[in-house]
């Protein structure tokens, strides 16, 4: 079951992540958004097309070159062809941010969760934005990212009774199956990340949401340690590789 629901998270997470900019060359999906989330500005190698890959490589490099974005590629489980990884490898490309993507087979709502605010797109990429140091044309395209994926993003906060930020963090429902994204808490250490967490699966299972995933730094140890409290599960890791040396 677990190995199904992890094929099932990828496929809504790329659903999710889905930016405006994206097109496909013999099987690659290639998306071309100029913000800050690099799932959204790379490549999935979802199928093996007709083409040889160091053609198919090349034409997606003209592709980020015209962009003016790094070449990046995300490799996965089911990425293909199946040696993908190890053919960048032996051509000096660098892995880096790997993540795991964890899952939950069975959601079971907090039954007094903490009240949200909903935000709207708008809103949510400058509210993270700000938490994270991203710059306007990274929060330009968050916004545009959430506001127009094909599977709708909800955005919430979590404030205290002055009215100052918490924490907040995404939802997004696929059938059964929700993802939680961009969790940010603006104190950390003090909880309110799994304050906020609890009450937005508590509002996905009212939406009729049964499952869960989400993807987070497999470095990221304060982050897996929560997650895993709540109920989380590994269910498999991506990385990406680059030609260039640096890649932000």
């Amino acid at each position: 079951m677990t190995d199904a629901l992890a094929l099932r998270a990828e496929l809504a997470g790329l659903n999710a992540s889905a930016p405006p900019q994206q097109t496909e060359v013999d099987g690659w999906l290639i998306r071309l958004s100029p913000g800050k989330a690099k799932r959204s500005r790379c490549i999935n190698a979802l199928k093996a097309g007709s083409l040889p890959v160091d053609e198919v490589l090349a034409r997606c490099q003209r592709s980020f070159d015209a962009a003016g974005l790094p070449f990046i590629v995300r490799l996965t489980p089911w990425s293909q062809p199946a040696d993908l990884d190890e053919r960048l490898a032996a051509k000096g490309w660098a892995a880096f941010d790997a993540a795991d993507v964890l899952v939950l087979e069975h959601l079971v709502p907090d039954p007094a969760p903490a009240r949200l605010t909903a935000l709207d797109a708008a809103a949510y990429a400058a509210t993270v934005g700000a938490l994270r140091g991203s710059s306007a044309t990274a929060i330009a395209a968050h916004a545009q990212r959430t506001a127009n994926a094909p599977v709708p993003y909800q955005g919430f906060g979590l404030f205290d009774e002055a009215g100052e930020l918490l924490a907040c963090g995404q939802i997004v429902l696929e059938g059964p199956l929700v993802g939680l994204y961009d969790i940010a808490s603006a104190r950390p250490r003090q909880g309110h990340a799994e304050s906020l967490c609890r009450a937005l699966l508590a509002t996905a299972y009212a939406q009729g949401a049964r499952e869960a995933y989400l993807q987070v730094g497999c470095d990221n140890d304060a982050a897996q340690a929560l997650y895993r409290k709540l109920g989380f599960t590994w269910a498999y890791r991506y990385h990406y590789r680059s030609p260039a040396a640096v890649v932000d």
